[in-house]
């Protein structure tokens, strides 16, 4: 267990500094779009590049821990990210911290703790193909209702001439860029069980396939957030709905469970 936490830390690492180089790479660059010429401009950027490849290796680190652990612990113990973000700010970037800023990463320290001293090796459970699709049709109603959002909030701004993004533009790129990583966690956790449990192998590049595609629109959300918006807004709101997307599904869709002993059962919670 100690084993994926400390892999799920180190790429949560890798994720979050990599997220605050494409941050100060995007000062001087265009927004984000498809075109070759301005995927050309990112690919260029220095700084940028090192944050992409730093986010990259960080998910291949995440993979690996999610082949030992179950997701609703693993996604936990990666919102210690914040406070390597916040930490890597204050000395990278000179940004001030207060007192509430430092009890806050004392807490996240102390929560991966919990989460490690309280996971438990869990036995697989049975798993539906249908699973997939399932999962699928909640995302894609929870984005239809994001974006329905989003769109209202474009709208008011620019009847109020704002150049500015609002605070809840902030959240929504960073809760729809959250949700897509949670479900690439979950996806490829999937995929793992599948090979476990019998399945046709096919089905584990199809479960892969699909989480990168959605780490893939979660980095598109996430870096249209990080343009304009507030990188500590962003992150945080993308962290709290990895979290919740990670325990939420690992629980119902692949059937993870609260350890049975008590004092482990309580550690956990604690570390959540």
């Amino acid at each position: 267990m100690w084993e994926s936490i400390i892999l799920t830390v180190a790429a949560t690492a890798g994720n979050n500094i990599g997220k605050i180089l494409q941050k100060k790479g995007t000062i001087i660059l265009p927004p984000l779009s498809f075109k070759l010429k301005i995927i050309r401009t990112y690919a260029l950027n220095k700084t940028w590049l090192i944050g992409f490849l730093m986010d990259i290796f960080g998910a291949l680190l995440m993979l690996r821990a999610l082949s030992l652990a179950p997701v609703s612990v693993i996604q936990p113990v990666s919102g210690c990210g914040l406070a390597i973000l916040s930490i890597f700010s204050h000395f990278y970037l000179k940004e001030v911290m207060n007192v509430v800023d430092w009890v806050g990463i004392t807490l996240a320290g102390f929560g991966t703790i919990g989460v490690g001293a309280g996971g438990e090796e869990q036995e697989a459970v049975a798993l539906s193909i249908f699973h997939i699709p399932s999962l699928a049709f909640v995302v894609f109603i929870l984005f239809i209702l994001l974006n329905g959002w989003l769109r209202i909030c474009k709208r008011e701004r620019r009847e109020q001439e704002m150049m500015e993004y609002d605070v809840v533009e902030e959240i929504i790129y960073g809760l729809e860029s959250g949700i897509l990583f949670g479900m690439s966690s979950v996806t490829s956790k999937m995929g793992f069980l599948f090979l476990e449990q019998g399945f046709h192998k096919l089905l584990v590049p199809l479960c892969i396939m699909i989480s990168v595609c959605c780490s893939g629109t979660g980095f598109y959300y996430q870096t249209r957030g990080l343009k304009h918006g507030r990188a500590i807004v962003v992150s945080t709101c993308a962290a709290v709905a990895s979290i919740l997307t990670g325990v939420l599904a690992g629980m119902l869709a692949l059937g993870e469970r609260l350890p049975s002993a008590p004092k482990a059962r309580l550690a956990l919670l604690l570390g959540w």
